[in-house]
């Protein structure tokens, strides 16, 4: 039975998401041309922030308080391409790359594991002067999210999350073959060097298209260059992008079950079916997973990347998380 702090964080969720149908529904800013910025705009916002771990690719769109969307593998912050200028007008979206992915410039002898990620974000959001942030994650930069809400929960204002790692599947059994060959230094020419090269077969049954994308046009030409383009441009980059491949053959998650249990940060999981990496097991075990969890939506048909494909539903459920936040659901 609801207790009524619950009740009232409940109506507030409910409440938003009916906000935000009625916005939809008539026409509102979710609907109307696509404001999805291409490579070039992409290109063009890009800044780097000088920090211990490196010098930190960012894309930044909007202010107020601050958003850190936080992509998945092998992609970098151009994933979040459509969702950074349809939620602008209500946060400070910034897009970090990163460490070993992208176009982030790793300090030398820098490690690339999920740990160092979210010691690097603490470190970049220092600098940015943020004392906390929403968060929206996919794939592993999923779990780099949940790990900062299970270590720093004071940090993490809310956490949207979409298909990701999870303690009871990290790494999923599909990433075994990515992992084995990362381990032999061969992942990146072998996979995203032929996909770099044969857009076609990127786009096919065998490529990321197929294992990750339902839309068969997709991952596009600018995609695949501006993701695969900075990890074959150099040894080193080649280098650390496996290296981030081999740093998940670990379970980063094990361990934080009983800290996520305890955060107070609303969390929202959209989910979709059709993930051929992450199944859906893991989206029932997300929607118990945190102790001030907003539910669970599913996608039909959606796979593991579908944030890049439906930046819409990214702005949606993002929109309706924030306006339901309030610090009394901090303190339940």
């Amino acid at each position: 039975m609801l207790n009524r702090r619950q009740f009232l964080a409940a109506s507030g969720w409910a409440s938003a998401s009916l906000a935000l149908s009625g916005v939809l529904a008539t026409g509102g800013t979710l609907q109307g041309a696509d404001p999805s910025l291409d490579a070039n705009a992409f290109h063009g916002l890009r800044r780097y922030l000088r920090t211990g771990f490196g010098d930190i690719a960012y894309v930044e769109q909007g202010q107020g308080e601050a958003a850190l969307f936080l992509h998945g593998f092998p992609l970098n912050g151009f994933q979040w391409r459509g969702a950074l200028p349809r939620l602008a007008p209500y946060r400070r979206c910034i897009a970090p790359d990163f460490l070993g992915l992208g176009y982030t410039r790793v300090a030398e002898g820098q490690p690339v594991a999920p740990q160092d990620q979210v010691a690097m974000l603490l470190a970049f959001m220092d600098t940015l002067g943020m004392a906390s942030a929403d968060l929206v994650a996919s794939d592993s930069g999923g779990a780099v999210a949940q790990l900062l809400l299970a270590q720093h929960p004071a940090r993490v204002r809310t956490l949207l999350l979409t298909n990701c790692d999870t303690a009871i599947d990290s790494p999923p059994p599909a990433m075994e073959p990515v992992i084995a060959l990362a381990r032999q230094g061969r992942f990146i020419d072998d996979w995203l060097g032929r996909w770099h090269a044969d857009r076609a077969l990127a786009r096919s049954n065998e490529g990321i298209g197929g294992m990750c994308y339902a839309h068969a046009d997709q991952p596009s030409d600018e995609a695949i260059d501006t993701y695969f383009g900075p990890m074959l441009s150099t040894q080193r980059r080649t280098d650390l992008g496996n290296a981030y491949a081999v740093a998940l053959a670990r379970n980063a998650l094990a361990g934080s079950t009983a800290a996520l249990r305890q955060a107070r940060a609303p969390v929202r999981v959209v989910w979709g079916t059709a993930d051929t990496i992450f199944g859906d097991h893991n989206a029932a075990y997300l929607a118990q997973a945190f102790g001030n969890s907003r539910g669970v939506r599913r996608l039909a048909g959606a796979k593991l990347f579908w944030p890049e494909e439906q930046p819409q539903i990214i702005a949606e459920e993002a929109r309706a998380l924030w306006n339901a936040w309030t610090p009394l659901a901090l303190r339940r």
